[in-house]
């Protein structure tokens, strides 16, 4: 088991050389800094202000964040201890939880931004006829951690299975001579890898008709500007124009008999009045386009960052249930697993400070921040801080004040 005494010395190999370690828990190290720095910053954010938790959208968002945090926490600190101890009996347990780490945070990760994507389909695709409504994302939620939490204790199911000497069998920790090749020694991989996939073609099928979706509301947009062109008054005069219709305004007799021309006014605000509207529909239809420019750029942004982060770990467990696990496996997994660890880093940009509730919160978080460090109550016998913002308007005012009451 997990636990087991280990057999015979020969059975243990070598570390990993001095410059796999260094470089690997440098990244490790920054990736952990970054990742639970940013995103406890938007839960912080987020639970100080009740009102940006208002929507099915940012409840799940919240969740991936504090998904991130707990695998910031847990299973990083864990890859360092693989990486960095020697192998030994005591590194079997280590081994064991760091394989339910990777699992949890493999198929927990796939499964909330499956749960993102689908809410904005939702959002996009059916706004007057949502799905996903508060109570169901809740139960959602509810089950996506249930799921989460299942996962992890497959390693653990599956490491049981084996002799009870621990010979380094079934956990991807150190050198590949010792490994368990034989078929269903690997069902945590046999998960992960389609759970991935499935990520991924859900991701493009949700995105894909969202941008869809927005292609045929500007579409309709410009097929009813097309049936209803607008007015645009020509530059030359013509028989109709403003100027020849002031010119050869027609006469109307009053009651006196006098004949007046009616007023040419008339024809020059209907003239203003087409160049208004035509400039409020160029500027609808250049907002729109901007609109799809973006949501096309995020959208693609959203699937790269998750493929170039997840995809390589999937493929090296593929080839590892395939050929089975080598040293070269097991050391291009450690680094694929740390290039994964880096979505924790990208989430918050992509998900969070890319809503504008958000950004206007920590903006104003800062600035309260930075007065109340500048406005710093005087203490006996110490220093006092000035604040040059406010005391240069406070003594123009006074000097003001003082002019006007000398004159």
């Amino acid at each position: 088991n997990c636990g087991g005494s280990f057999s015979t010395p020969a059975s243990w190999y070598p570390p990993y050389s001095l410059g796999f370690q260094v470089s690997l828990t440098a990244f490790l190290m920054l990736e952990l800094v970054l990742g639970f720095s940013s995103n406890l910053t938007v839960l912080v954010l987020y639970c100080s202000q009740s009102n940006l938790v208002d929507s099915v959208s940012n409840m799940v968002t919240v969740n991936l964040h504090v998904l991130d945090v707990a695998v910031c926490v847990l299973c990083v600190p864990l890859t360092l201890v693989v990486v960095l101890l020697p192998p030994g009996p005591n590194l079997a347990l280590v081994c064991c939880f760091h394989e339910a780490c990777v699992t949890f945070a493999s198929i927990a990760t796939a499964i909330n931004i499956l749960v993102i994507s689908l809410d904005r389909y939702d959002i996009s695709v059916r706004p007057a006829n949502r799905l996903l409504t508060t109570h169901r994302a809740a139960l959602l939620l509810i089950a996506v951690w249930i799921t989460s939490v299942a996962v992890f204790f497959i390693p653990f199911l599956e490491f049981s299975t084996v002799a009870p000497a621990w010979r380094n069998r079934t956990v991807l920790c150190v050198g590949g001579q010792g490994f368990h090749t034989g078929p269903g020694r690997y069902y945590h991989l046999i998960l992960q890898v389609p759970i991935f996939f499935t990520t991924v073609a859900v991701m493009l099928f949700t995105y894909s008709r969202i941008l869809r979706a927005l292609n045929i509301r500007i579409g309709s947009h410009m097929k009813k500007g097309q049936r209803h062109p607008p007015l645009i008054p020509s530059p030359t005069p013509t028989a109709t124009s403003p100027h020849a219709l002031s010119s050869s305004a027609p006469l109307v007799s009053s009651d006196t008999g006098a004949a007046t021309p009616m007023p040419a006014t008339v024809g020059v605000q209907a003239s203003v009045s087409a160049i208004i509207a035509l400039r409020r529909a160029v500027r609808r239809h250049r907002d729109r386009r901007e609109r799809q420019r973006r949501v096309f750029k995020m959208s693609l942004i959203i699937i790269s960052t998750f493929l170039g982060c997840w995809a390589p770990l999937s493929v090296t467990n593929v080839l590892i249930l395939g050929i089975g696990p080598s040293d070269v496996l097991v050391s291009l997994r450690l680094w694929f697993l740390a290039l994964a660890y880096g979505t924790t880093v990208s989430h918050p940009l992509l998900y969070a400070f890319t809503r504008q509730k958000l950004r206007r919160a920590l903006r104003a978080k800062v600035k309260k921040r930075v007065v109340s460090l500048l406005q710093v109550d005087p203490s006996p016998g110490g220093a006092v801080i000035h604040n040059s913002w406010v005391d240069n308007r406070k003594t123009s005012r006074e000097t003001i004040k003082n002019k006007s009451e000398d004159s």
